[in-house]
């Protein structure tokens, strides 16, 4: 498994941005598909974005046109831009990485991934 630590989360107004990252260690990074879910209070984690390997990305609708997953390898290293952020995004996020490698599609299910953050808190005002 892999070790994920994120940060970037905080307090912003609606309308403005964030930008998220993840470093990952203990395992290849490279071969392996990554996401970024999400908890809000009371509510199950969600999934939110996730990359490929070979970048391929895929978002939950709530976020498409506003978030963007990306990917350094060199860096081992995961990023969520977050613009024109809402007060439903309000959650705390948590970077995750898929438990098998070289996968042609990316997955969205909480099951498929095997590392997980801490999770960084992300507060939308209005």
């Amino acid at each position: 498994q892999a070790q994920l630590v994120e940060s970037g989360g905080g307090l912003v107004q609606a309308g403005g941005s964030l930008r998220l990252s993840c470093a990952a260690s203990g395992r290849s990074f490279s071969n392996y598909a990554m996401g970024w879910f999400r908890q809000a209070p009371g509510k199950e984690r969600e999934f939110v974005a996730g990359i490929n390997w070979n970048t391929r990305t895929y978002y939950a609708e709530s976020v498409k046109g506003r978030f963007t997953i990306s990917r350094d390898n060199v860096k081992s290293t995961v990023y969520l831009q977050m613009n024109n952020l809402k007060t439903e995004d309000t959650a705390i996020y948590y970077c995750a990485a898929d438990g098998r490698a070289w996968r042609t599609v990316v997955v969205s299910t909480l099951g498929d991934y095997n590392s997980w953050g801490q999770g960084t808190q992300v507060t939308v005002s209005s």
